[in-house]
């Protein structure tokens, strides 16, 4: 690809490995900008556009919102920028994955409770797991 050159939406959306909806939705969040439109209105976007995507993927699998995201793209466009803010929304994302693994570990804990307390036999009516979600119960 020539330096000049720019891909259609279609183009950028293989390259990426995501799919077209999925672009036009981060270029409505604010994550992906086109380059600009062909006479025919056409999208028509950067080759850096895939190492955005990339940088957006990668974010997303380790739990950033798009909107920590969106922040992140921001920083890492000004080379003397704050990297105290990068690590700042890092460690805020670490102590959110800590808070909802405190969560998961006592929601564990309540379903083992209520597995232990069930049978696993007999009629629904008389199930101990349904009756706790149904309030009847205090789990």
């Amino acid at each position: 690809m020539h330096e000049g050159q720019t891909l259609s939406i279609g183009r950028l959306a293989r390259a990426s490995g995501l799919g077209v909806e999925t672009l036009r939705y981060y270029e409505r969040r604010g994550l992906l900008a086109p380059a600009g439109r062909t006479a025919s209105g056409y999208r028509q976007y950067r080759p850096e556009a895939v190492r955005r995507l990339r940088f957006i993927r990668r974010a997303q699998a380790l739990g950033f919102s798009l909107d920590e995201i969106r922040e992140l793209l921001a920083l890492a466009e000004v080379p003397d920028g704050d990297a105290g803010r990068v690590k700042a929304i890092t460690q805020e994302k670490i102590a959110d994955i800590e808070r909802r693994i405190r969560d998961l570990a006592r929601m564990k804990a309540s379903l083992e409770t209520l597995a232990e307390r069930c049978p696993g036999h007999g009629p629904t009516a008389q199930c101990p797991i349904l009756d706790a979600l149904a309030g009847e119960d205090d789990a």
